[in-house]
């Protein structure tokens, strides 16, 4: 009714009304024909750490963490696969693995079950230069798990039937790593950077006569000479106040002796000649590539630099290795690189698995981005630096993941506000910096190349890359023979 009795020019103005008051809202209509800008990284701020020292001189590292009533306790021994004595490749990691295999008044079994029944997790491991053994549980179990931890740590049992099985297992990994090509080549390459001399060119368990000559007294012997108080720190992160936790810590590990701290001369790491080199695995429809060099330790100062060089190259999913290997050419499901840094120079690895026809073709690809990461734009640049810096705070989400990172800061004496100023020294770091360190640190002419396949088909089109001689092996020559079990 009220329509019928407008005229057609009130209609007309009305209409005229409705569509200049819907204007401004039409022109506010997000642009989403490009994403949009991203605004700035946010600042990581941690609690911050604490830091005491027990009754015996043993320094604590702790960081409060409220948010879920758990705690995480990391006990770290300076010591690791480094100190593995001459002809007893693997007994670090063995003695790790031996720690909860019985402690105190408890056997294994026994062990297993009262760290279940705490809704408790204690894990042990051995790396290149510390050994860790971590515990996990409720807060209101602190004390009970405590216990166990120290058992494990302070009174481990070492019985002669568990080395057996662990001996066993061993026997049984080594024999199937024969079939397995990314541990051929991983084995391999490391071999070929450092020699058999280096700890770093090691495995982690060594050979089948390594495995089966090491003995309870070589187990103790070692035991003895690096679980040392002096030679510990203990890093704490969780729901608890620091002086609960200090005086629970002073109680179970007030007796852990000290002892001469042990010192193990590690030879310097020297690049060797780069080598093409190609372990035949007869019929293998893939090729498994490892390419890279003795890179830096974790004390360069080229480290932020390298950390945003390596997200460019292969260092995420949007890098230059995996969008040309993976996206642009199809010859992969993924392609990337890394940098290992350890106290002494660690090795820089780029890797892929490829189609056995595509083998020379992806290896082209590699030197093309390997040769050509010293040309990144600014855009480049800055993306780069972005996906660091926002990525960064998820390494701090639970009590375990600090507890890790808090390790690394003890272990490397790195600076006292390093995690809190890490995003600005990414987001600092410049064109000219970054292009000097991939030159520095990843010059094509120094790369060893490491290929797994079949080599009747893939060394003829290497071959016609003419990038030098090229080295054949087979799987035993790099992992001995096939153990017998």
């Amino acid at each position: 009714m009220f329509i019928s009795r407008l005229t057609h020019k009130n209609v007309a103005l009305c209409l005229l009304g409705l569509l200049w008051f819907s204007l401004p809202a039409m022109a506010q209509e997000p642009d989403r024909s490009a994403p949009p800008d991203l605004g700035p990284p946010p600042v990581l701020t941690l609690p911050k750490m604490e830091k005491f020292t027990l009754s015996n001189g043993i320094p604590v590292i702790y960081m409060q963490k409220s948010q879920v009533p758990l705690i995480q306790v990391n006990v770290i021994l300076r010591s690791g696969r480094v100190d593995d004595p001459k002809s007893k490749t693997g007994l670090a990691t063995l003695v790790a693995d031996m720690l909860d295999e019985g402690a105190g008044e408890r056997d294994a079994l026994a062990l297993a079950d009262a760290i279940d029944f705490l809704g408790a997790n204690i894990s042990t491991s051995a790396g290149h230069h510390a050994t860790t053994v971590s515990l996990n549980c409720p807060v209101s179990q602190i004390e009970k798990s405590l216990e166990l931890l120290s058992d494990i740590i302070l009174r481990p049992q070492f019985p002669e039937t568990e080395l057996q099985r662990l001996q066993l297992e061993r026997l049984n990994q080594l024999l199937q790593w024969h079939d397995e090509p990314n541990t051929i080549a991983t084995v391999g390459f490391y071999h070929s950077l450092y020699g058999e001399q280096h700890p770093y060119g090691k495995t982690r368990i060594g050979s089948e006569k390594e495995i089966r000559g090491i003995t309870v007294n070589d187990i103790r012997d070692f035991y003895q000479r690096h679980f040392i108080s002096n030679n510990a720190f203990i890093v704490v992160v969780g729901d608890s106040d620091a002086e609960d936790i200090q005086t629970a810590l002073n109680h179970y590990f007030q007796n852990w002796q000290t002892g001469d701290k042990p010192q193990t001369d590690l030879p310097q790491p020297k690049n060797q000649e780069p080598k093409i080199i190609l372990i035949d695995k007869p019929g293998a429809p893939q090729s498994v590539i490892r390419i890279g060099k003795i890179g830096v330790s974790r004390y360069t100062d080229d480290y932020y630099a390298l950390v945003v060089m390596n997200t460019l190259l292969g260092g995420s999913f949007t890098s230059r290795l995996n969008s040309n290997l993976r996206e642009e050419h199809g010859y992969t499901y993924g392609a990337g690189s890394i940098f290992f840094y350890y106290t002494e120079p660690g090795p820089f690895l780029a890797y892929s698995s490829v189609g056995t026809d595509v083998t020379a073709a992806a290896l082209t690809e590699f030197k093309k981005e390997i040769t050509g990461i010293t040309e990144i734009s600014r855009k480049d640049l800055d993306r780069a630096k972005n996906y660091v810096a926002l990525r960064y705070p998820r390494n701090f989400q639970t009590a375990s993941q600090i507890a890790t990172e808090l390790e690394e800061w003890g272990l490397y004496d790195l600076p006292e506000d390093y995690f809190n100023t890490y995003i600005q020294d990414i987001l600092s770091v410049s064109k000219n910096e970054v292009v000097t360190s991939a030159r520095e640190t990843i010059a094509w002419k120094d790369m060893t190349i490491i290929v797994v396949g079949d080599v009747n088909t893939i060394k003829p089109e290497i071959q016609a890359l003419n990038w030098g001689e090229i080295e054949v092996y087979n799987i035993s020559d790099i992992l001995g023979p096939l153990p017998e079990l």
